[in-house]
């Protein structure tokens, strides 16, 4: 993994320190390194390589995941940590100087510049290859840029995209290292066309065969305006590239079993994901994984297998569970197959409990992060799939007043999980959204979707069952917290080192 992410032809990035010396400028995590150069095909094929070896790195995808899922009502996490991830859930605690949002942005900031050097090095009029890896990195610089503005710009519903996103770095060759913050709606802007214009870059011919769902595609590109379309309320665009994707005939819904296996098979073998960041056996990461603070197991001791649920710290931490609330809706249909992500930890029959606070927390460990190709720590965590194109349509279907077109979304997906499928009589006509955003909810839960799903519809999150949140309360018993759209720490403080180096950089409230 070390030759991919450090391949020399790849740029190298200014990196923030909060160590200054007298012989070395420090730049901020905005600057560039304008003697960085790719001459060749070979060289621009083995950069973009590297770019996507760089969405492995925990500073993108751990401490990414911490921030987008961490904060929402699916999960609970049962006692303190000294580890950053504990602001993230708690909200209260968040600070300007947490390590998790300074390792992410510096590691987005660190692939928008890989990516914008190949970008700037390929013209349009290329050859189809070259246009193709032009169009992989258009993608995941939108992707980069994207999911910074979600975790540090305000939801684009708030104000009309008006509030301050993120410095928008679009130049590789862009001689202003610490630019200001665009607003949310010029992010958003920059990233659509990036994906459009990588869409076009990305066709291929009928008759070729596109490559797996490890890499950047046009329909990758398609799901993504999708996802962003929806956030803008653009409800007729978001139907159009989800169609787009569905009707292009690459992916299929999983089903029974399979469905069941989803998180645990090869990427390269799985028929729904879209995209999605690929480990493979030689890069788990062990203690250090995603799955390792959501699931340990009871481990080999001669009767049972890593796949039977045990103590903590056999096979990873295992202190971050299923929200009571989630498991809960989860078990109003006792066959729903959405309850193989969930394993509850029992002895005997008895859930056992987290008695590191009180009320004591259920202890339902989460699978989604564990078990690929039968290694208790490796995942490959999805970030598009077809099941959201589903839910995207039915939701913007939902907010253009086509009821029963949304409850056919909806029912897709229900009728997949094995449980009863919904009519207008079962919900009204003022309940077809809520019932797409609880769908939602069930079926991308621990995917880092839910806060967002929440906070641009003006929704609360309410968390009403034991964990960390309630420290915050008076007495610590009181286990209510809701957390207000409007609420200042629905996004993340700017990391302070950045602001420290760039004065044009204005903090979040």
């Amino acid at each position: 993994m070390k030759n991919l992410r450090y391949i020399k032809l790849l740029i190298t990035i200014g990196i923030v320190s909060v160590l200054f010396t007298a012989c070395k400028k420090v730049e901020p995590s905005t600057a560039i390194d304008a003697k960085a150069a790719l001459t060749n095909p070979a060289d621009i094929y083995t950069a973009t390589i590297g770019n996507y070896s760089e969405l492995r790195d925990p500073d993108y995808t751990r401490s990414g995941h911490f921030l987008m899922e961490y904060p929402t009502d699916d999960i609970a996490q049962g006692q303190p940590s000294s580890d950053d991830l504990s602001r993230c859930y708690r909200y209260a605690t968040q600070i300007p100087t947490g390590a998790h949002a300074t390792a992410f942005w510096k590691k987005a900031y660190h692939l928008i510049f890989a990516a914008n050097q190949i970008i700037g090095a390929i013209p349009d009029n290329a050859t189809a290859d070259l246009k193709l890896l032009k169009g992989e990195n258009l993608y995941l610089r939108a992707m980069a840029d994207f999911n910074l503005v979600r975790i540090f710009g305000r939801p684009y519903t708030q104000g009309s995209g008006s509030n301050p996103g993120i410095p928008l770095i679009t130049d590789g060759n862009q001689s202003n290292g610490a630019p200001a913050r665009s607003s949310v709606k010029d992010v958003y802007t920059s990233v659509i066309a990036d994906l459009l214009k990588a869409a076009d870059l990305m066709t291929i011919a009928s008759t070729a065969t596109p490559k797996s769902d490890i890499f950047a595609s046009k329909e990758v590109a398609y799901a993504l305006l999708s996802r962003v379309y929806l956030y803008m309320n653009d409800n007729a665009n978001a139907i159009k590239y989800a169609d787009l994707v569905i009707n292009s005939g690459r992916y299929t819904l999983l089903q029974g079993s399979a469905y069941q296996g989803y998180f645990s098979a090869a990427p390269e073998d799985n028929a729904e994901t879209i995209f999605c960041i690929r480990h493979t056996k030689t890069q788990d990461q062990g203690f250090s994984a995603i799955g390792s603070m959501y699931y340990s197991g009871l481990g080999p001791d001669g009767t049972s297998s890593l796949t039977t649920p045990g103590g903590q710290g056999n096979t990873g931490w295992g202190e971050v569970y299923a929200s009571q609330t989630y498991v809960q809706d989860l078990d109003k249909y006792p066959a729903d197959l959405r309850h193989s992500f969930i394993a509850p930890y029992t002895i005997n029959g008895v859930l056992q409990l987290n008695k590191k606070l009180t009320p004591n927390t259920p202890m339902y460990y989460i699978t989604k992060y564990s078990f690929q190709e039968g290694i208790v720590t490796l995942s490959s965590p999805v970030y598009l799939r077809l099941a959201e194109m589903y839910l995207n349509k039915a939701e913007a279907n939902a907010k253009l007043g086509n009821s029963q077109l949304a409850l056919d979304g909806v029912n897709v997906i229900r009728t997949r999980a094995g449980i009863p499928t919904l009519g207008l009589g079962d919900v009204g006509a003022t309940g077809v959204l809520g019932a797409v955003l609880q769908e939602r909810r069930m079926e991308f839960a621990f995917e880092g979707q839910r806060a967002y799903d929440l906070f641009r519809n003006n929704l609360p999150l309410v968390r009403n069952y034991p964990g960390t949140h309630s420290l915050n309360n008076v007495p610590t018993t009181n286990i209510m917290q809701t957390v207000l759209p409007t609420d200042p720490r629905v996004v993340f403080y700017i990391p302070q080192t950045e602001i420290s180096i760039n004065p044009k950089l204005t903090q979040n409230p």
